[in-house]
């Protein structure tokens, strides 16, 4: 028989974005924690709002399964006397395992005859264990930012207020943070009067929904999507729904109700981004546009409740935007009182890092970068004074009344504010894009110059954090360096950009120095940061499903040039998928480790004693030109493959030819041999590191 069980934690409003985490969190301890301890479970379902943490378990057995266990214990010679009578070993072990010598059992094994002892531990009613399981899983709930309360030791998202726990009708007794569970809890805050008896665990979703509360997350999500596209039928508008708002918004109410609301024509003046902006930022509101994508002068909301009083609550919501947008408009028509330009000299009184010096002195730094970093891609001298136009005016938006209040808007008002003073449209885009990618299925910058101030900007942070000891650990990265180092490299992939890594950190280095803000020596700063970036082409290198193995022979060589990286690397992915690759390997790698014991990489073939040596040398000479001459056009795969002639005369080398002779001079002409052999490779791969499977 089975049982359907029920956990409700009921808490103070617990913040949106904890919400998803911890369901799926709740369901996998929830199975491990039973599956763990032999009860059979059926479905298991997480949700909840922001007043309660539901857990719905189908199918609950009432018995634990029983545990057989087998214990080997000594040889039968041992355990018994020739009699047939237990020894005192014999009867030691039985009385160890609980029971009598008669129940050993005599098996036969590979080492002969053996006693085992079987033993049934029978399984325990489910409800003896409830309690200690579903504190457990309590407990060891892990959410972003957790707290205490009162005197308890539990941490916890926000403070338990009511715990119910039911295995069918049955009561489950649970004590946490001094509050005791019963069989009720509390249906909307303002909607529901009074505790909330549930008498069967089955019962709960429906009983909570004739007390104005939705527990499941999901089709409480359907209910606000559908009531929005309502709206947008009724209205033969477009209601905008983001997914990240949609799902805050879901988890700010129990009982959703969408409605529409509107605000004065003027406030459309303001930049839609603004507009947008204020609207989900401030007020969890949604655009809307019409049927040619222009933004309307109105929104949509979702109550916390039923449609009583709605024009009431409508007039409400529309006063508060009201007041945003007003807000609004008084910030962006104080910004455009100075132009851009303006701005830059204030960036003199904002810190951006204690030890690297303020944000002027920063975009000093990116304006010198930028042209450096121009004359590297070969940009025309119109096209370097662009970036360098741009480099300037890039973070002049920061100190801008409307970025002050929606920090978001960053790049995006500079764009704006650059076209209104008639800045070129590259310059303006560029102010907009160079903080592209901000996330990781972010877009990347689309103009060339909008790259350059982009990649500038981030190895500025990178190295000049690094100089001052800022360097990311496990768990911390304040300044998003890794965000920033991986953008670096996908806009060099993307785009096809000829610029080492190396380079980008010379250039960040020797201009920190100048400014006479580099803290630490200039060759351990740049080892540090080669070490952090090899570590981003590592995991791009897995995402693009490059084997461990092959990755790391290619980043042992040489990975400052991040589409040289890439294309060597799916170079060696096919060909290690080709016919002969393994046999071929394992005679390159025997090659190699010998050649690790030469003096020196010069071979004198008038020392030749063997038709093998010959040989691997005349065969070395062909392949050697070949591959210089394909590496150079990086037509790696072809490279690879022309080193793959010389697997038989390496073989019959070592078949024929004792390379660790007494003579030392023929020695170490043997080693110099496999020694340049082993350098065929060496701009390619370090294939020591292939693992055969």
């Amino acid at each position: 028989m089975s049982k359907d069980l029920l956990l409700e934690v009921g808490t103070e409003e617990i913040p949106a974005g904890f919400m998803e985490g911890v369901f799926e969190q709740l369901e996998r301890l929830a199975r491990n924690l039973f599956i763990g301890n032999r009860v059979e479970i059926g479905k298991v379902k997480a949700t909840g709002t922001p007043r309660r943490l539901a857990l719905y378990i189908e199918d609950v057995a009432e018995q634990q399964s029983d545990l057989k266990k087998e214990v080997r214990g000594p040889a039968k010679s041992v355990a018994f006397d020739e009699a047939g009578n237990p020894t005192k070993a014999g009867s030691g072990f039985a009385r160890g395992q609980g029971i009598t010598p008669e129940k050993l059992e005599i098996r036969d094994t590979d080492n002969g005859e053996y006693v085992f002892a079987v033993t049934v531990e029978e399984g325990k009613a489910t409800t003896e264990l409830l309690s200690e399981l579903l504190v457990k899983i309590i407990k060891e709930l892990n959410f972003p930012k957790s707290m205490r309360w009162a005197n308890q030791e539990l941490r916890f998202a926000r403070p338990i207020k009511w715990l119910l726990a039911l295995y069918g009708t049955e009561k489950i007794n649970l004590s946490l943070a001094e509050v005791e569970s019963d069989n009720w809890t509390l249906g909307h805050r303002f909607l529901s009067e009074g505790q909330v008896k549930i008498d069967k665990a089955a019962t709960y979703f429906d009983k909570l929904k004739e007390e104005y509360v939705i527990v499941d997350h999901l089709q409480r999500r359907e209910i606000i999507v559908e009531q929005i596209k309502e709206i947008g039928e009724k209205y033969d508008v477009e209601v905008v729904i983001e997914e990240e708002l949609l799902q805050e918004v879901n988890f700010l109410v129990e009982y959703p109700t969408a409605l529409c609301g509107k605000f004065e024509e003027e406030f459309l003046q303001l930049p839609e981004e603004v507009l947008v902006t204020s609207m989900r930022e401030h007020q969890r509101y949604f655009p809307v546009k019409d049927e040619a994508g222009k933004l309307k002068n109105m929104f949509v909301t979702v109550r916390n409740g039923t449609d009583e009083y709605i024009d009431t609550v409508r007039a409400g919501n529309e006063k508060v935007l009201r007041a945003r947008l007003s807000d609004g408009i008084f910030f962006y028509q104080e910004d455009q009182k100075g132009n851009l330009e303006e701005k830059v000299e204030k960036l003199k009184d904002i810190i951006f890092q204690k030890e690297l010096g303020t944000l002027y002195e920063k975009v000093e730094r990116l304006i010198t970068l930028a042209e450096g970093f121009g004359q590297l891609l070969e940009l025309s001298n119109a096209e370097i004074e662009q970036a360098k136009r741009a480099a300037k005016l890039a973070k002049a938006d920061l100190v801008t009344e409307v970025v002050n209040e929606f920090p978001k808007l960053q790049g995006t008002m500079g764009k704006e504010y650059a076209l209104l003073d008639g800045e070129d449209k590259e310059v303006a885009q560029t102010i907009f894009e160079h903080y592209l990618p901000r996330h990781a299925t972010d877009q990347l910058p689309g103009l060339e110059i909008s790259r350059v101030i982009s990649i500038a900007d981030k190895i500025d942070n990178i190295v000049g954090c690094f100089s001052v000891g800022i360097i990311p650990t496990g768990s911390q990265d304040p300044y998003a360096l890794r965000r920033q180092a991986q953008g670096i490299v996908k806009i060099i992939v993307d785009a096809g950009l000829d610029l080492k890594l190396d380079q980008l950190i010379n250039t960040a280095l020797d201009i920190l120095a100048e400014q006479g803000k580099l803290e630490a020596s200039a060759a351990k700063v740049k080892e540090q940061v080669l070490d952090f970036f090899k570590l981003r082409l590592q995991n791009l290198l897995e995402e693009a499903e490059v084997r461990y193995d092959v990755s790391d022979a290619i980043l042992e060589i040489n990975y400052y040039d991040v589409n040289d990286t890439l294309m060597r690397a799916d170079a060696l992915m096919d060909f290690r998928a080709e016919e002969g690759f393994e046999e071929l390997i394992t005679a390159f790698n025997r090659a190699s480790n010998l050649a690790a014991k030469a003096e020196k990489d010069q071979v004198d073939p008038g020392l030749f004693q063997e038709e093998a040596t010959e040989q691997l040398y005349s065969a070395y000479q062909e392949v050697r030109e070949e591959i210089e001459q394909l590496t150079a056009k990086k037509y790696y795969l072809q490279a690879l493959q022309e080193v793959a002639k010389l697997k038989k005369p390496i073989d019959n080398f070592f078949n024929s030819v004792m390379v660790m002779t007494d003579d030392q001079q023929i020695k170490n002409n043997r080693l110099g041999l496999l020694k340049v052999v082993s350098q065929l490779l060496s701009r390619i791969a370090d294939l020591t590191k292939i693992v055969i499977d």
